[in-house]
């Protein structure tokens, strides 16, 4: 599938190394007034080139509006947007024509259309994530102002951010490039991503989203509850190997009496392990959420495979690419969640009179 939404909806095309990247949102409400450098400073946030511990690959990943906006506002109709790619260096990739890289899509690809584009990874690329950005952008205008959803990378490797979200300031996120708001924590991300990186390998970690003054009743039972609409979101981004809410696993290692937020008179609670969420819809607490990254798959290392014919070869990533994920990540988690939040604010409309 190449859909994501409910009622608020976005179909995603284009490729790695094709000409453009691009998306149409699906019932967006008509009367908004776009604020187009939000979304470009997300745009930003996300691309390629911004510091030495990312992928050096220059695109300036300007989007482009086609549809759905007049004079500035959205007319209610499909949002049709367009980013060109720039600066694709095909030849990097003419020796992975054949061949299965491995913890790559390129098998599951060709065995499930019988072809597949290799510049890249095309459309398994995580450039794919550049549409996403753009329609989270704009769907987190839909939403109450006061709603703050913020991310930022909590582990690299086993380097981790010890310190609790609540005391953490958030404004310092971006004064590293790692993208981590404890200055000391951050240096030694930033030391360990460039260690890997001279050794032609790759790292992962985790990313926290703290979603703060969202309102009671967000969220559909059964099916469409707030954690999976989140869960889904945020592993279908490249890399993405697990998903966490509230006291997450740790909870499974708790008693009830120990595990449950107890009420207070103005209905808050007194702990928040449920993340926010209970029976799949938001309470009126922070929702905090944490989602685990494997290292890319590309490593500038021989390593062994198998072609399509499934004769044993070597193969090493060339090119340009990430040695960690994480901070290009974090305005895709935002992003994404940014959608979901806006998807079931629309359906929650109907639900009341």
């Amino acid at each position: 599938m190449f859909n994501f939404g409910n009622f608020l909806t976005l179909s995603t095309f284009g490729e790695s190394h094709g000409i453009a990247f691009g998306g149409i949102i699906n019932n967006f409400p008509a009367g908004l007034e776009i604020d187009f450098e939000a979304v470009q400073y997300q745009l930003d946030r996300r691309k390629p080139g911004q510091s030495a511990i990312v992928t050096q690959r220059k695109e300036s990943d300007t989007v482009k509006f086609l549809s759905g906006i007049f004079e500035g506002k959205t007319t209610g109709t499909p949002i049709g947007f367009l980013i060109e790619n720039e600066n694709q260096k095909s030849k990097d990739y003419d020796h992975i024509s054949t061949a299965y890289r491995p913890s790559h899509a390129d098998f599951t690809y060709d065995q499930k259309f019988g072809i597949r584009d290799y510049r890249g990874g095309g459309k398994s690329s995580a450039r794919e994530t550049v549409n996403w950005v753009v329609a989270g952008s704009l769907a987190k205008q839909l939403l109450p102002k006061k709603v703050e959803i913020t991310a930022y990378v909590s582990s690299v490797g086993d380097i981790f951010c010890e310190k609790p979200y609540q005391e953490l300031d958030f404004s310092k996120i971006d004064s590293n490039n790692v993208r981590c708001p404890d200055s000391a924590t951050a240096e030694k991300m930033i030391s360990k991503i460039k260690e890997i990186k001279k050794e032609g390998n790759t790292i992962g970690g985790t990313i926290t989203c703290v979603i703060k003054n969202l309102p009671a009743g967000i969220g559909e039972p059964v099916f469409g509850k707030l954690q999976a609409e989140l869960a889904k979101a945020m592993l279908s981004i490249n890399a993405a190997k697990g998903f966490e809410y509230g006291s997450g696993f740790c909870g499974a290692t708790m008693t009830g009496k120990d595990h449950n937020d107890l009420f207070n008179e103005n209905f808050t609670t007194q702990t928040n392990l449920s993340g926010g969420v209970q029976g799949g819809i938001s309470n009126g607490m922070d929702v905090y959420f944490r989602v685990a990254f494997k290292p890319v798959a590309t490593i500038l290392r021989p390593q062994k495979s198998v072609d399509k014919d499934g004769n044993s070869i070597i193969v090493e990533g060339k090119g340009r690419h990430d040695p960690c994920v994480l901070p290009r990540a974090v305005p895709i988690v935002e992003s994404l969640a940014s959608f979901v939040l806006a998807d079931l604010f629309l359906i929650n409309r109907m639900r009341r009179i």
